[in-house]
C-alpha cells in the first residue's frame, strides 16, 4: 500500500501576509500533483487553521483546498481525517461530500505486515495543563452551539482570535522541546508495548523520522516552514520534502 500523511498545513481563510498566501499555493499545487499516486491519504490534523461547517454554509475561501481533496478522492484514494487542535468542529460536509473518514482522536491501520497508529498529538504533550483545560472547554456542545448561532463572518473573526497559531509567534525552545518529547514518549510506549510499529503524529511542527527499537516515531512536520510529509510505502516510512523530485 502507498500511504501519504501530512499535518499542520494551517490553511487560512484569510491569509495574514504574503508567506501565508504562498504556503497555501504551494500546498494546493502539491496536492494537485499527487492525484492518483496513493492508496490512502491520512490528514493528521490542523490542515485548516480554523474549521466550522454550519448547517447550510461552508467557508468559500477553502474551495481551492477542498477541490484538491475531492480530486484525490475521485481518483480512488481513501482519505482519513484526524482532528487537530485547530480543526475539530466538523459537521457532515467532509464526510458526506468528499467521502472523508473522520476520526476525532486517532486512527489505526494494519497493512503490509505493520501496525500504524496516527494521532495529531495535542493530547500527548507534557506540562500543558492550560491547553488541556481549554481543549475540554472548547469542544463542549454548548460552545459549539454558541459558535453556530453567530453569523459566519463574525464567528470566523472570533475563531481567528481564539486560535493560537501564528507563523511569527515565538515559541520558547523549552516548551517546544517538552512538546516534542511528550509525543516521542507516547510513541515509545506504544512501540515498546507492541501496540504499534509506526507511530505517526503532527502538532509539534518538527519533521522527524526516528527509529525506536524495532519501530519508528514519525512526525509529519508542517506546511508553514518545513513543507514536509510522510510516505509509507509497503510498510516502510520515508520522510519527504516538497522540493524533492521523488514522487513516485
Amino acid at each position: 500500500m502507498k500511504i501519504i500523511a501530512l499535518s499542520d498545513c494551517h490553511f487560512k481563510y484569510h491569509p495574514t501576509d504574503k508567506a501565508d498566501a504562498e504556503n497555501a499555493k504551494l500546498l494546493t499545487n502539491f496536492l494537485g500533483s499527487i492525484v492518483g499516486k496513493y492508496d490512502l491519504m491520512v490528514l493528521v490534523g490542523d490542515i485548516f487553521d480554523l474549521w466550522f461547517d454550519w448547517k447550510y454554509t461552508i467557508v468559500k475561501q477553502y474551495f481551492p483546498l477542498l477541490r484538491r481533496l475531492a480530486d484525490i478522492a475521485d481518483a480512488g484514494c481513501r482519505i482519513v481525517y484526524i482532528s487537530g487542535n485547530h480543526d475539530f468542529w466538523f459537521g457532515d460536509f467532509l464526510s458526506k461530500y468528499l467521502g472523508c473518514e473522520m476520526h476525532p482522536e486517532g486512527f489505526s491501520l494494519e497493512t503490509d505486515g505493520v501496525h500504524i497508529r496516527f494521532e495529531h498529538g495535542d493530547i500527548r504533550t507534557v506540562n500543558d495543563l492550560r491547553y488541556q483545560l481549554y481543549r475540554k472547554l472548547i469542544r463542549l456542545n454548548f460552545m459549539r452551539g454558541i459558535f453556530a448561532a453567530i453569523h459566519p463572518d463574525l464567528a470566523l473573526q472570533l475563531g481567528t482570535f481564539l486560535s493560537r497559531s501564528s507563523r511569527t509567534r515565538p515559541e520558547n525552545p523549552e516548551v517546544r522541546r517538552r512538546k516534542t518529547q511528550g509525543l516521542k514518549n507516547y510513541a515509545k510506549s506504544l512501540i515498546n508495548n507492541k501496540k504499534a510499529d509506526i507511530v505517526v503524529m503532527g502538532h509539534s511542527h518538527v519533521p522527524e523520522l526516528a527509529p525506536i527499537n524495532k519501530g519508528y516515531y514519525a512526525n509529519c512536520g508542517d506546511w508553514i516552514n518545513h513543507h514536509t510529509y510522510l510516505e509509507i510505502i509497503a510498510g516502510t516510512p520515508l520522510m519527504r520534502h516538497l522540493h524533492e523530485d521523488n514522487n513516485n
